[in-house]
Formats: structure tokens, sequence, C-alpha cells
């Protein structure tokens, strides 16, 4: 049996649907019934910041996708909450007797890194030493955020950039859900990092030419110093610290952080990743 956790968010329902085209036993971690209902696939209510509901929603179940929430600011900058939350999971995965976790991180997770680059690599520290079989998917950007709009684009429509003309090889939701897939049906991965991208390193200014065919109106771009950044992060309401560190990571985006692509997604699926314009294609009606 396998428990999704994170199963209604851009990854997760991906996965729950192709667990359920694969007739894999699963169920979904969810907070709300509602959402589980939504979903149409079996499912428990439970909260990572409920470790009796962790506990009740591992039983039976022998391998996890464990994926969570992002980086959110926290008091004085202290640690961020995914990290408790997921090693309490996994903790509790242990005393349930799983024999795989198929950890959702970041790609360049370091220590002492900011926010969800080192929260990833302590929980990752944390489920190497847990004596679980382990397998980590470290995926570039996602595709889906253009989806949400949230620090992507200005009021106006323009794309927000730190620069034109810096490679980001942005991988479909659904080829990391494809992935994780494997590794909590099949043998493979024991103890492994992939690292997940598409097929190609876009700039913003080539991602920004294919909005502008897809939706038939011109997109432009607009860079944005690390500073300006952060002025609109605090104007949005963010705590200056989280500003700041989120910028700091924005900017290291434009020097060319996520440029490189890998065959990760076809060596364990079998089929190349999806393009920015297949995304495009498929989710045109979601732009509006």
């Amino acid at each position: 049996m396998i428990l999704v956790t994170g199963a209604t968010g851009s990854i997760g329902r991906h996965l729950v649907r192709r667990l359920d085209e694969l007739r894999a036993p699963f169920k979904a971690l969810v907070r709300d019934a509602a959402k589980g209902r939504a979903l149409g696939c079996p499912y428990v209510v439970g909260d990572f910041d409920d470790p009796d509901s962790i506990a009740a929603a591992l039983i039976g179940v022998d391998r996890v996708l464990l994926n969570g929430p992002g980086a959110t600011p926290t008091a004085d900058g202290g640690p961020q909450p995914m990290v408790a939350q997921q090693r309490t999971l996994i903790d509790a995965a242990g005393r349930a007797g799983v024999r795989r976790i198929v950890k959702v991180s970041v790609w360049r997770a370091q220590q002492g890194g900011r926010l969800a680059q080192g929260a990833h690599w302590d929980i990752e520290q944390h489920l190497k030493a847990s004596g679980i079989e382990w397998a980590l998917l470290q995926p570039s950007g996602y595709m889906q955020n253009f989806l949400t709009g949230a620090g992507t684009f200005s009021a106006d429509g323009s794309l927000i950039a730190p620069a034109h003309d810096a490679p980001v090889s942005y991988v479909d939701c659904r080829d990391i859900a494809a992935c994780a897939a494997v590794l909590l049906t099949e043998p493979r991965g024991a103890g492994a990092t992939f690292i997940l991208t598409g097929p190609e390193a876009l700039t913003m200014a080539e991602i920004a030419g294919h909005l502008s065919e897809t939706l038939d109106k011109p997109v432009h771009v607009v860079t944005l110093s690390p500073d300006d950044m952060t002025e609109r992060l605090t104007e949005q309401g963010l705590p200056r610290r989280f500003a700041t560190d989120v910028a700091h990571l924005w900017s290291d985006v434009g020097t060319g952080s996520l440029t490189a692509t890998t065959p990760e997604v076809e060596n364990l699926t079998g089929h190349k990743p999806r393009a920015f314009t297949d995304f495009l294609t498929t989710n045109r009606a979601a732009f509006g």
C-alpha cells in the first residue's frame, strides 16, 4: 500500500491518477475530506502537525511519497516548518514498518542553504539516517508555476525575471509524478538521487515568445534586481527577511544555476520529458 502525501498539489494530483492507471493500491493523505472526495480516490484525513493522524494514516502502508508545502515565513527566520513536519512522518514511517520513502526535494539542496534549499537538505539527511530505503527526486523549476502566476507575472501580464537570457530547464509536474510512480511501484532507484528536468533550457525571453504565440497577445519580460524583487515581495506583505531570502534564490536562477538538462525522466519512465510548448497546449484554457 502506497501513501501519497501532498496529494492535492501540483505533483500529487497527477500521481494519484497515474497510480490509479497502474492499479497500484494507494491512499491519499489530505487535510480536508472534501478535497479527498474531489480527488476521486481512496484517502485518509491527516496533518503533518498532528502526529497521531500521521500514525493512523500509515497503518498498512509500506511505501510513501513524501511531499509537502514549500518554504513559509517564520518568526525571526527560524527553522522551516517542513523540517519538523517531514521528520515526524519519517520517524512514524519507521515505527510503522514502511519499506521505502520517495521524497520530493529541490535541485541544489544544500547544508545551510536558504529556505527550501537548506530545509530539504536537513530532511534528506534525516531520511538517509532512518534505516528506511529511500529515493530522492530533485526537480528543476516547475512549469506549473506559470499557471499560478504568483511571483511570475506582473500586474500587466508581463513576466518578471532576474535576467532575460538565463535559461532554466523547467519540468512538467506530470513528469515528476510519472517518475515517482515508477519508484513507488518498482524496485528501482534505491539510495539514488534523480535530478529531473525538462528536455531543454529556455530563457525567459523564449518563454515569453511561446506564451505570446499560445495566447495570441504580446507577453513582455521585465527584469528586476534582487533589491527590487525584495521590495515587490514586502509590498505584498511578506516579512523582509523572508523576502530577501526568496529574492536571493530567485536571482541565483538568473546566473544559470538551473540550466542543465538530465536524461532522468526518460531513464525512469521510458518517455521523453514534456516540452514547454506541450505544457502550454495542454493547459491553454487555464491561462484565460
